[in-house]
């Protein structure tokens, strides 16, 4: 149920939203430095405009700037103006704009988990912004916090308001973020980078949601993300940014049909499209780095007065598999599907049972000491880049961390290294005295990728490690990853939910749902070939870097016929998923 593009819409309406050369600075020790350079756009109601591009092209800082939420002093807007409405945006003051914050412009960030406060619970956080702009009383703000979390169709709404932020998946805290944002019915909705790392049926879930919440409520949507993907499937128009300029807008058709700059083209030819990877050669049997038998984790679900065990969630459920010397086993499914507690798993992060064999040596049972030496075999790059890294140091001090704790470097040689390492991800060896909030959300990650090469593991964990990188970095980081795997037999668990990028770096790929493992194989088989119908939805929803071309929606694919009415709202598109989820993924505990 793709939106067509339809150039007519907004002529002749009045812009809810007109930016005219608009200008950023930010601070440097060499002075002032040009981020955002004299951008200029309109925005309509019901309208939704792309601003598209690569890492560090001012995607973000133009939404901060809307936004009000510039960091000062280092970041400030030098020239232009942004007017909603009549009123310009740049000579309010911070008093005038907590008025417009949420009320008539919204926000979803790009990463909800540094979004969301950790220490207060959905329902408080949701009715903190209804108290906030006396949305209703504090008597019917919990029950217009149920109705939000039923409009983004969150399972169990009941339960997710009494819940933190750390114990949702990825998938349900970007639906509270989007909550939200729509809590207080703004005119505006800023999406900055909405389904960076989800996996492709929530994805698709997300901007179904949002297509759908913007047809009943006629929003005006900015949608930022280098997906081009997603761009394709939801803009009527787009912008595309370079080094903070403007290098092309146009259409959304026009731009994909008949892109006017080199750089257009060259970002667009970029894009990894599912079918279209080379074919991997066949590799030698070496010999087994990674064996896994009988893997299960299981968490325990508290509640009740006395915050007893009440019932117990089965993360991962009798999962086996292994990873050969230089072989890449991709491992993909939906959010909370068991991901990346397989990976955490593998390096002692949460409490299992089975059998785990990292290069022969068995990691059950090891005390902390004896896992050090085990846990120099394999690291890990997590999901969420801005989570990871400790915001109090220096970027270039995280890096060679590991180094200092294993006792492998000092001094000079800790320099030599770190400026090395960010060299071989694409960064300057002058960024290594940044902090974490310095970089654009694809550096970061670039960051972390740097860190877990530091040991030179021969198994490393790649979770979503490529998902907050524009398509040009991101062929950059898969091409130095294949390079590091042919020199020196690196192995990967890659967990992705870009399959045209599972396509490009895997040898066999492993399907998981609720824990369990759904289908494997080779690559080939697995994603040609889908013999289980999960398999086989999972791929139907894949957005397509074609706005001519119409995505199957995940209805399509449990049963529903396309373009089907809307689900009611509350009404989760998956009842199937759902009710299998509570009968057999939340298991009660006997009495």
């Amino acid at each position: 149920m793709m939106m067509t593009e339809n150039p007519e819409r907004g002529d002749g309406v009045r812009p809810v939203l007109s930016v005219r050369d608009l200008t950023v600075q930010v601070a440097t020790t060499e002075g002032g430095k040009t981020v955002l350079d004299s951008l200029s756009f309109d925005l309509r109601l019901g309208e939704t405009l792309a601003l598209a591009g690569e890492s560090g092209s001012g995607k973000s800082m133009t939404a901060l700037a809307i936004m009000g939420l510039l960091p000062k002093p280092m970041a400030r807007i030098t020239a232009g103006a942004i007017r909603l409405g009549d009123r310009d945006l740049t000579e309010l003051t911070e008093t005038d704009y907590r008025e417009i914050r949420a009320k008539r412009i919204a926000m979803i960030f790009q990463e909800p988990m540094t979004s969301l406060n950790p220490l207060m619970t959905v329902e408080r956080q949701l009715c903190e912004v209804l108290l906030a702009h006396e949305i209703c009383s504090r008597r019917d703000a919990p029950k217009r916090a149920l109705q939000l979390l039923k409009d983004v169709r969150l399972t169990e709404p009941e339960r997710r308001l009494k819940q933190f932020p750390h114990e949702l998946s990825g998938g349900m805290r970007q639906r509270v973020m989007i909550a939200i944002a729509l809590a207080c019915d703004p005119e505006i909705l800023i999406a900055d980078e909405p389904t960076t790392a989800l996996d492709v049926t929530v994805q698709a879930e997300i901007l179904d949601l949002i297509r759908q919440l913007q047809h009943v409520h006629g929003t005006a949507v900015l949608m930022i993300t280098h997906d081009m993907g997603v761009v394709a499937e939801m803009a009527d128009r787009v912008i595309l940014l370079r080094e903070g300029r403007q290098e092309e807008a146009a259409p959304v058709r026009k731009l994909f049909a008949e892109p006017r700059t080199a750089y257009a083209a060259a970002l667009l030819a970029a894009v990894p499209r599912l079918g279209e990877a080379p074919e991997r050669p066949a590799k030698p049997q070496a010999q087994k780095l990674v064996e896994v038998d009988d893997l299960t984790v299981r968490f325990d679900v508290t509640g009740g007065l006395l915050n007893r065990t009440v019932a117990r969630l089965h993360a991962v459920e009798g999962v086996s598999f292994h990873i050969r010397a230089g072989e890449t086993l991709a491992l993909v499914g939906e959010s909370g599907s068991g991901k990346s507690t397989i990976g955490k798993a593998l390096l002692g992060l949460v409490p299992w049972d089975g059998s785990i064999r990292i290069d022969g040596q068995q990691t059950q049972g090891r005390s902390r000491s004896a896992m050090r030496p085990v846990l120099r075999k394999i690291q890990m790059v997590f999901q969420d880049p801005g989570a990871s890294l400790d915001a109090r140091m220096t970027v270039g001090d995280q890096v060679v961390e590991p180094l200092k704790v294993h006792g492998l470097a000092k001094g000079s040689e800790l320099t030599d290294r770190a400026e090395w390492l960010f060299r071989r991800v694409g960064l300057s060896a002058d960024m290594l005295k940044r902090y974490p909030h310095e970089f654009s959300g694809g550096q970061r990650q670039r960051v972390c990728i740097a860190r877990a090469l530091s040991l030179s593991p021969q198994v490393i964990v790649a979770d979503e490690s490529v998902s907050a990188l524009d398509v040009s970095v991101q062929a950059q980081v898969l091409d130095l990853l294949q390079e590091l795997q042919d020199e020196d037999a690196l192995s990967y668990l890659f967990i992705s939910h870009d399959m045209a990028v599972v396509e490009r770096v895997a040898d066999r790929v492993m399907v998981m749902r609720l824990g369990q493992v759904m289908e494997e194989g080779r690559r080939d088989d697995v994603l040609h070939d889908p013999r289980h119908p999960y398999t086989q939805r999972l791929l139907s929803a894949v957005p397509v870097p074609d706005p001519t071309r119409v995505r199957q929606t995940v209805d399509v694919a449990i049963g529903k016929e396309p373009n089907s009415p809307i689900y009611p709202v509350g009404e989760h598109p998956d009842r199937f998923a759902l009710e299998e989820l509570k009968a057999g993924h939340r298991v009660a505990l006997p009495d």
